[in-house]
């Protein structure tokens, strides 16, 4: 991108004329199109911006570089969603909704306090610039927050390609990922918060608590509105249709419709005046959940191979738009002190999210954010496609200019220096890599051949080929036996017991019949949501990163030659467990274990 601009900025010639100034004193207010009548035939012009009378000499008159560049609006309705949707139908729920509590935490307080301190460091900066001379007009505090807003929102993709790559672990993986998306989510929504700020009086950036008061609900109500809206057509079209219709026999059309749907999400949230990237992402998740499940064989990986290569496509194009932007944008406004300033002050931002935010986590969590964690999420708070997305929507005044010029220069810098130093530094954080995780084929695979009790379901299989291990000590791999249990908030657990009983059944081919979760007297409509594959199958399906959830009778293993179950039998057979058909509901199976092997709290090894 910046190759191609620097050709297209120094090596083609103007090919036009200079643009004749005419007055209009009699009009007080610019024209959206204008007819202009030339020696009696009539053009059409429509209405491009503002200019100042300084730079009325100093217009751009290359028309290959007007041609190149594009309306601000392509990347927010066509660029961004295939990425934000992406980014929520890809999500490994497993990981995400292990640390959920500690990613909300990032992505709504982390992002408003980093906006905040951002803003306020930033409006000090100006108020130098002031004092020194060397801002040349209006830049109020409002435009600082909204600087703020947008510069807050991360996308760590360079990190979390190289963290893939190398296998780091998961659970810093996905507090970088589920922290990525959802705040791009919440830096969208701050945003138009801020410029829906219209404080009542003469002075429009005063600040008035009503107006604070009134951006505040907007930014609720939006945000809640996108997410109910991404949430319920995901469930409502998608899901149904898929269930209910014979659409599985027509992958092509599955995929297709499959895919017009999750689109819709976005058209309609935007018609309704909600933020339809929010809505989006959120339809990704809930397509993932449920809508997945019932798709065909074929339209699994269709549907996949799809939006990962739309997504790939938009987030390069993106990219090389930004380094062709460096030198072909028509109104960059390159500021010294605003520039080194907007270095610091997202510097001290990202400090003050993740740090303090961390503290407070880990008076909570059993499993502790340790220090090399933060670090490289200190670290990993790179800007890429939605800063740039957001900044260059708006760039008709002077200060959206100097906003837009900052954010493409931090963004090269974060993406080449902290995105190329990367590995080095997990390396000196002593971060474990390597931790490779099976294809889907081998999870399946494994999940046949064996279970290993007391050991969190995420964790990977072991490299060796024992088919028996223990983890009950009191070593850290003891801690991070039960981690998915000491992880999960009560409310997870709630929502995954009313979700697996009632949603699955309802919008899935899996669970439980309804039937047997529904009361008595709603036998009739439980039959009619029920699909006929429930019944047939003897094995629900089950999604790839789901956790074992076992009761008694569904485990059995084998140590040695003798074979022990959960209800206590024993027999002969030789060393390897097996898993029998499990079900995913609450049980003591560990408990059950420990007393039938006649170990109780003893320390195991293996």
């Amino acid at each position: 991108g910046l190759i191609v601009g620097v050709i297209l900025r120094y090596g083609t010639p103007a090919t036009s004329g200079h643009d004749k100034s005419l007055s209009c004193t009699q009009e007080d207010r610019a024209f959206s199109t204008l007819l202009v009548n030339v020696s009696g035939k009539f053009f059409e012009y429509t209405l491009k911006g503002e200019i100042s009378p300084g730079k009325i000499n100093s217009v751009e008159q290359n028309d290959m570089l007007r041609k190149v560049t594009f309306d601000p609006e392509v990347f927010f309705n066509i660029l961004l969603p295939p990425i934000i949707f992406h980014a929520g139908y890809s999500l490994k729920k497993r990981h995400f909704f292990r640390n959920l509590g500690s990613i909300l935490a990032y992505a709504f307080l982390g992002t408003a306090v980093s906006c905040f301190i951002i803003g306020n460091l930033m409006y000090g900066v100006v108020k130098l610039m002031k004092l020194v001379g060397q801002l040349s007009d209006k830049f109020y505090y409002t435009d600082c927050l909204f600087f703020g807003a947008i510069i807050s929102a991360t996308d760590p993709v360079t990190v979390l390609a190289i963290f893939n790559e190398l296998h780091a672990d998961v659970d810093l993986y996905a507090l970088l990922f589920g922290e990525s998306v959802l705040n791009d989510a919440v830096a969208i929504v701050l945003s138009s918060s801020i410029v829906a700020y219209q404080p009542a009086g003469l002075n429009t950036h005063a600040f008035d608590a009503a107006a604070f008061f009134k951006s505040v609900g907007i930014f609720l109500g939006i945000f809640s509105g996108s997410f109910t809206m991404g949430a319920v057509t995901g469930v409502v079209t998608a899901a149904h249709v898929t269930k209910f219709t014979k659409l599985h026999c027509f992958p092509l059309l599955e995929t297709a419709l499959f895919f017009l749907m999750s689109w819709s999400t976005f058209l309609l949230a935007e018609a309704c005046g909600f933020t339809g990237v929010v809505a989006v992402l959120f339809c990704g998740i809930t397509q993932a959940h449920y809508t997945y499940n019932n798709l065909s064989v074929e339209s699994r990986s269709r549907t996949k191979q799809l939006f990962e290569v739309l997504h790939f496509l938009a987030e390069n194009f993106i990219f090389s738009y930004m380094g062709l932007a460096l030198f072909t944008f028509q109104k960059h406004v390159f500021s010294p002190v605003f520039i080194i300033g907007a270095f610091v002050a997202i510097f001290l931002g990202r400090a003050a999210h993740i740090y303090p935010l961390s503290f407070f986590l880990n008076l909570g969590r059993r499993h502790k954010i340790g220090w090399n964690f933060q670090h490289m999420m200190m670290f990993s708070g790179l800007r890429g496609a939605m800063a740039f997305a957001l900044a260059i929507r708006d760039t008709a005044s002077y200060a959206r200019q100097m906003m837009f010029t900052t954010t493409l220069l931090i963004v090269f810098f974060t993406v080449w220096v902290i995105g190329g130093g990367t590995t080095p530094m997990l390396s000196w954080l002593n971060i474990r890599v390597g931790v490779e995780e099976p294809s889907e084929e081998d999870q399946n695979e494994l999940r046949r051949q064996y279970i290993r009790v007391g050991v969190d379901p995420d964790q990977d299989p072991p490299p060796n080929n024992d088919s028996f291990q223990v983890l009950q000590g009191d070593g850290p791999d003891s801690a991070r036996g039960n981690r998915t249990k000491q992880e999960s908030a009560w409310l997870f657990r709630l929502w995954y017991s009313f979700d697996h009983n009632y949603l699955k059944p309802i919008l899935t081919h899996s669970g439980p019949p309804l039937t047997t979760t529904l009361p008595a007297w709603c036998g009739l409509l439980a039959r009619c949501l029920t699909s006929p594959q429930v019944y047939d199958n003897q094995e629900p399906l089950r999604e790839e990163d789901s956790d074992f959830i076992l009761t008694e009778g569904d485990l059995t293993l084998t140590y040695g030659d003798s074979t022990v179950t959960a209800n206590g039998s024993s027999g002969s057979h030789t060393a390897s467990t097996s898993l029998e058909g499990s079900r995913r509901t609450k049980s003591s199976s560990e408990e059950v274990l420990d007393r039938a092997l006649g170990i109780g709290d003893q320390p195991v090894s293996s």
